[in-house]
C-alpha cells in the first residue's frame, strides 16, 4: 500500500473511533451553564465535520479559564488536520485535567492518533496504550496501536494486540497469521514471511497461511516457490478458488500453459464470478495462438469487472489480432477513460 492509500486507510479508521466516543447526554438548555453550552455546541460542531467552525466559536469567547475548554481546542485542532497544535495544546493541557475524567480519555487518545498520523509511532504507542486501557480494545483502536506497533519494528507487540482483539494465544499458529495479514497490507513483506513460517511450524493445516506464503512468492517473482507453497495450500482446501487462481498465476509465469489451464479452470468452476482466473487464461490462450479462445475469456473477465483495465486492453489485443480492428480501439477507448488502479 502507498503512503497515500495508508494515510487515508488510518484517517478512515481514526475517524470511526473518534465519532464512537463524541456522543454525550446532552443537558436542557435552561440548566447549562455558560461554559456547559459553548463546550455543547462546539462539540456539536466537530460532530458535524466543522472543526474549524468549533474553533472560531471556542476563540470568540474570548479563552474562558476551563481546562475543559482547552482539550476541546485541541480535539479541534486534530479535526481539522492541524496534528503539530493539537500536539502541543493536548501534551499542555493534559496533566491539569482531572484522573479518569472524560476529558482526560479523550485527549490521551487525540494525542496518540495525532502523533500516529505525524509518523511519530514511537510516541504514539504510550498514549494508545492509556487509551486503550481505559476504552477497551475496540477493533478500530486496536488496529491503530497494531499498526504504531508495526512501524517502531515491535512485531511482538504486533501479535500481542491482535490476538487480544480476536481472542486468540498469543504464542498460537493464528496470531502469527493474523500479524503476517497486518504486516502485508503495509509492505512489510520480510517480516510477514517470517510470521507465516512460524505460523506453519505451528499448524501446517491452519487456512491461508501457505497462500500467503505462496502469494509473497509470487510477488517476488519465485514462481517455482509460489507453486509448492499455493499446492500445500490446496492440500489443506482443496475447494480455494483463489488458491486455484494463485497456482495458474504461477504456471503461467513460468509458461508452464497446461497446468496453468487446469489451475484456473478449477478456478473458475469454484467460483465463476472472479475476473482474474479469466484473465490469465485469455493470457495463456493467447501464448498458445488461440484467440478464439482467449477472446471468451477476456470477454467474460470484462463482464465480470467491466472497469478492469488489463482485461479491455487483453481484448483488444485479442480482436486485433482477429482482425476486428473497430472492435480493437473501442475496447482501447474504453480503457483509456477508466482510472489506473492502485
Amino acid at each position: 500500500m502507498s503512503t497515500p492509500s495508508r494515510r487515508v486507510a488510518v484517517g478512515t479508521i481514526i475517524a470511526v473511533i473518534l465519532t464512537a466516543s463524541s456522543a454525550a447526554a446532552v443537558q436542557s438548555r435552561a440548566t447549562e451553564s455558560p461554559i456547559d453550552a459553548l463546550l455543547a455546541d462546539a462539540r456539536v460542531l466537530i460532530d458535524a465535520g466543522k472543526p474549524r467552525d468549533a474553533l472560531a466559536h471556542l476563540q470568540a469567547a474570548g479563552a474562558p479559564e476551563d481546562v475543559r475548554v482547552d482539550a476541546l481546542v485541541g480535539v479541534a485542532y486534530y479535526h481539522a488536520d492541524e496534528y503539530d497544535k493539537a500536539v502541543q495544546q493536548l501534551l499542555a493541557i493534559h496533566p491539569k485535567l482531572p484522573e479518569r475524567s472524560a476529558e482526560r480519555r479523550e485527549v490521551e487518545k487525540v494525542l496518540g492518533l495525532s502523533l500516529h498520523l505525524q509518523g511519530r509511532s514511537a510516541d504514539a504507542v504510550p498514549w494508545l496504550e492509556r487509551a486503550r486501557a481505559a476504552g477497551g480494545d475496540s477493533l478500530e483502536l486496536s488496529q491503530v496501536l497494531a499498526v504504531a506497533y508495526l512501524q517502531t519494528q515491535q512485531p511482538d507487540q504486533v501479535r500481542a494486540v491482535l490476538a487480544r482483539l480476536f481472542g486468540v494465544p498469543s504464542d498460537s499458529a493464528a496470531a502469527s497469521l493474523l500479524t503476517a495479514q497486518l504486516m502485508i497490507r503495509h509492505e512489510h513483506n520480510k517480516s510477514a514471511e517470517a510470521a507465516l513460517e512460524q505460523a506453519v511450524m505451528k499448524d501446517p493445516k491452519l487456512p491461508r497461511a501457505h497462500f500467503l506464503l505462496g502469494q509473497l512468492a509470487l510477488f517476488a517473482g519465485r514462481y517455482d516457490e509460489a507453486v509448492r507453497w499455493t499446492e500445500k495450500e490446496l492440500e489443506v482446501n482443496p475447494s480455494d478458488a483463489m488458491a486455484f487462481s494463485q497456482l495458474g498465476d504461477a504456471y503461467v509465469h513460468l509458461q508452464k500453459w497446461e497446468p496453468a489451464i487446469a489451475a484456473l479452470q478449477r478456478s473458475i468452476w469454484i467460483n465463476p464470478y472472479y475476473s482474474a482466473p479469466f484473465i490469465l487464461l485469455g493470457r495463456a490462450y493467447m501464448r498458445m495462438e488461440q484467440p478464439a479462445a482467449a477472446e471468451g475469456m477476456l470477454r467474460r473477465a470484462v463482464q465480470y469487472d467491466p472497469n478492469n483495465r488489463q482485461a479491455r486492453y487483453m481484448l483488444a489485443r485479442v480482436l486485433q489480432q482477429l482482425g476486428r480492428t473497430d472492435e480493437a480501439k473501442r475496447e482501447l477507448a474504453i480503457m483509456q477513460k477508466l482510472p489506473q488502479r492502485r
